[in-house]
């Protein structure tokens, strides 16, 4: 496994840097550095890369690409309605083994005014909907996160810890189960798996954004799998945060710090999606919202 391998190596760290490198707008700068390089010796080529990068940084952090990119490049499952949330209530009222998993998003490891570590923006919206879906289905949730890699801090709690303990204190709802070792979404997925069938569960009702539901999704499937290949538990995507068009779609061509991080996520996504289907092909089911 890559994961066994960069722990064993010691090139965990690596990873990060890897991914940094490959989100824009780092390879349009690189490019554009090497046409500013070559612009004496080639001049024609040297300003082509450098038009190239700026109109390329541009795009990315603009909005409207990134809603363009996340609708071409990406599978989402749309949300759970009105009725599916009925359904799962009901079937979870009938007693069977059903768990919500709600992925981590990420922390932000100085937060002074809280004296601890607190969830980035995006693992706090999949808590806050996880929550939700609880008090609506009133299905047990399970949080899915430990340190990611090259992460610092290996004093700082796992960001299921923290997951667990802002749902308590913040939200008022407990969480049933705590997955604190996973690095990855690959982690992610093989542990809680692990995790929910020692518990008897028999589907998992999977919460986290639309850009990061394909992958999430191939991976809790291929888990599932792999523990069981006769009877795999059965995985329900519960899709939320996904980008609308809502606004002037003048200003969704106008750079943006919320576009250029929308577009990364995307990005980083359609990467991660070609890596985990390469390591475990699977034949994904559709996707589906209930019974």
């Amino acid at each position: 496994m890559f994961a066994d391998w960069l722990t064993s190596t010691g090139l965990g760290a690596v990873k990060p840097v890897v991914s940094a490198l490959l989100l824009p707008p780092t390879p349009f700068i690189i490019v554009a550095l090497a046409g500013v390089a070559i612009a004496r010796a080639r001049p024609r080529t040297g300003r082509a890369l450098i038009v190239i990068s700026c109109v390329s940084i541009w795009l990315t952090a603009c909005m409207g690409f990134a809603l363009w990119l996340e609708t071409a490049g990406l599978d989402e499952p749309t949300p759970l309605d009105a009725t599916a949330r009925a359904g799962l209530k009901a079937r979870e009222a009938a007693g069977e083994p059903l768990a919500i998993v709600v992925l981590g998003g990420g922390v932000d490891q100085v937060a002074p005014e809280y004296g601890a570590v607190n969830l980035g923006k995006d693992a706090y919206e999949r808590l806050r909907y996880a929550v939700w879906l609880n008090h609506q289905t009133s299905i047990p949730i399970l949080a899915s996160g430990g340190r990611g890699w090259g992460a610092p801090g290996a004093s700082n709690p796992p960001e299921a810890t923290r997951t667990s303990e802002i749902a308590q204190s913040e939200l008022g709802t407990p969480l049933r189960w705590t997955e604190s070792n996973s690095r990855d979404t690959h982690e992610n997925a093989v542990n809680s798996v692990a995790m929910l069938q020692a518990a008897g569960i028999r589907e998992i009702v999977l919460v986290t954004h639309g850009f990061h539901m394909p992958r999430a999704l191939h991976e809790f499937r291929a888990a599932a799998a792999a523990a069981s290949a006769s009877a795999p538990m059965r995985i329900i995507p519960a899709t939320m945060g996904q980008a609308g068009g809502a606004g002037l779609p003048l200003l969704h061509w106008m750079p943006s710090d919320a576009g250029l991080q929308r577009t990364r996520n995307v990005w980083h996504e359609i990467l991660g999606g070609l890596v985990a289907r390469r390591r475990a092909p699977t034949n994904d089911e559709a996707p589906s919202t209930g019974r």
